[in-house]
């Protein structure tokens, strides 16, 4: 007896449990073929409606080698932004209201504080 055995590796960007997604079609233009001559859409690239515009992330990886296919779309929810395949823009980042990146959260720097305003307040 012949077994084929294949690895599949993803990775898992989520920070939390709560999300939202919606499922979209996916369509094979502009995608290139991995080295087995597959078209995999990979999870965690940013989803872009018709107007280009930068709305999502990918939540699973949609393989689209044999045309169109349907997957989700992650529209809400918090996600490790050093794990996603590629690093997002800052104009994708501000389209995309309903993710939140929790590393950059994270590593926020203070407020500048106006001393006057402390004062007033002491």
């Amino acid at each position: 007896m012949y077994v084929k055995s294949e690895e599949v590796n993803e990775v898992n960007f989520l920070a939390s449990a709560k999300y939202r997604n919606f499922t979209r079609q996916f369509s094979p233009d502009g995608v290139t073929a991995n080295a087995k001559g597959r078209k995999i859409i990979k999870a965690g690239t940013v989803y872009r409606n018709s107007n280009g515009v930068a709305i999502g992330l990918v939540f699973k990886d949609v393989d689209v080698t044999e045309g169109k296919q349907p997957g989700a779309v992650m529209y809400e929810g918090w996600v490790l932004a050093a794990r996603l395949p590629e690093t997002i823009s800052a104009e994708d980042k501000a389209t995309m209201t309903g993710i939140h990146f929790k590393d950059e959260y994270e590593e926020q720097e203070p407020a500048e504080d106006d001393s006057e305003q402390t004062e007033l307040q002491g």
